[in-house]
């Protein structure tokens, strides 16, 4: 075997498939423009980099569905998980990483590799005849040239939205003679959150002053299309003044302790941003606001008047093709069996996501490189179900980015008692039978790849 696969992008699509390959014994070339060439949002030179949140949500995987990825990627041996747990800061019950040491830790395992290779470079052009097998996991911000190349050759067939970054404040610039420390419903250690406190009249503030703030605006041949589950916070607001109470800001399951007798009407949470917790990310808080309006208003919410930012919020153009129309069901471009796709730029949402298709693609070049009959994984899994995500053609017209959800999965409704009658299964312990399904479903399938 001498073949050689290239992978274009090291982000975590990327990393997670260079590592399937090369644990199978498959020599790797990952060309990664950073940082010769770097993007708007990018700000180290590491593979793998998290340019959002440090939090790979959930990691609960009996009853939710991103956290039974989880679960399922660590039984595939996935280089994104390993790392994620080593590096991991207290989150309550998700699974959230110190970001720099994350990244520096997948960018040592993967030089370190005999059979993974670096060649820094921009690829400007698909390369649709080579003899080797290409990977693209240029995520959402593929560079302009490349992203014309693959434009050139799908006709066209690209979808465009725009994702937004929340801001991050120095812990200790956070007064604690109003915040305190909690997760919600005690869920977690104790530290894992700071909570900020609003009253009804400094909420409502809150909402018209980031209703009269200045934002970034959007270039004439540029159309906003938002990923619902990543809203600028101020988009939320325009949607009503009380959504962000019943989103971001809900006051659920927290006691004041310096107020334990008046409940808060709003609370805005900071979760741990890395391993030394010397910063807080403010979760929910993503946003396009102008940098000055950013200041001025996030210090008028108690226990950040004083606030120091080590990074302002920010927003970029994500674009994703039509994965459905373009993709076989291994991810290949259906004109080009050589050249695979990973990552967000299929039309997965979400870091775990992005990483669990570069993990699958991996696995699917390496079989045929190796001449190995190729098993999907179950669609009762999370992989198979992110996987169906990325084939389902009953809306292409209207595809747009996913997070894995249990409305994925082939459903469960029921199940049948002792007694021979049909019992309905609701709520928990519906979402428990899903995971239990796939979870027995994936420790088959690992067995047999």
């Amino acid at each position: 075997m001498t073949q050689t696969v290239h992978i274009i992008g090291a982000g975590l699509a990327g990393s997670e498939a260079a590592w399937q390959l090369a644990i199978r014994g498959i020599n790797v070339i990952i060309h990664e423009m950073r940082p010769h060439h770097n993007t708007p949002v990018h700000k180290t030179p590491y593979c793998a980099e998290l340019v959002c949140s440090n939090s790979l949500r959930s990691d609960d995987s009996l009853t939710s569905a991103v956290g039974l990825l989880h679960e399922e990627m660590r039984k595939c041996s996935s280089l994104i998980m390993q790392c994620a747990d080593a590096t991991k800061v207290p989150a309550g019950g998700a699974l959230a990483v110190d970001r720099n040491g994350f990244a520096q830790m997948v960018t040592e395992k993967l030089q370190s590799h005999q059979h993974i290779k670096f060649s820094y470079e921009e690829i400007s052009e698909l390369p649709l005849f080579s003899q080797d097998h290409w990977i693209v996991a240029t995520g959402p911000l593929t560079s302009s040239c490349l992203m014309n190349s693959i434009l050139r050759q799908i006709d066209n067939q690209s979808l465009n939205f725009y994702d937004a970054i929340a801001p991050v404040v120095y812990k200790d610039s956070i007064d604690f003679n109003k915040a305190w420390y909690q997760s919600r419903y005690d869920k977690g250690d104790k530290f894992d959150y700071i909570n900020c406190p609003l009253t009804k009249e400094e909420y409502y503030n809150f909402v018209d002053e980031l209703l009269k703030a200045e934002k970034v605006e959007f270039h004439d041949f540029e159309k906003a299309e938002y990923f619902d589950g990543c809203l600028p916070i101020e988009v939320m607001a325009e949607r009503g003044k009380d959504t962000l109470v019943f989103g971001p800001m809900k006051p659920v399951g927290l006691t004041n302790p310096h107020s334990p007798q008046n409940k808060p009407f709003a609370v805005v949470q900071l979760r741990q941003d890395n391993k030394e917790d010397t910063l807080r990310n403010i979760v929910g808080f993503q946003t396009k606001l102008k940098y000055k309006e950013q200041q001025r208003i996030f210090r008028l919410i108690p226990g950040l008047e004083q606030a120091e930012f080590a990074r302002l919020g920010g927003i970029h153009r994500n674009t994703f093709i039509k994965s459905p129309l373009l993709l076989d069901k291994y991810l290949r471009l259906k004109t080009h069996k050589n050249i695979s796709f990973a990552g967000q730029i299929t039309g997965c949402e979400g870091y775990v996501e992005s990483a669990s298709t570069g993990l699958l693609v991996g696995y699917f070049v390496a079989c045929e490189i190796l001449e190995k009959d190729i098993l999907l994984p179950p669609s009762t899994t999370a992989l198979g179900a992110m996987l169906g995500h990325l084939q389902d053609t009953t809306d292409i017209e209207n595809y747009q980015p996913m997070n894995i959800n249990f409305g994925l999965f082939p459903t469960i409704s029921g199940e049948q008692t002792a007694n021979g009658k049909f019992r309905k299964i609701k709520g928990m312990d519906r979402k428990r039978a899903y995971c239990e399904r796939a979870l027995k479903a994936v420790d088959e399938w690992v067995k047999q790849i």
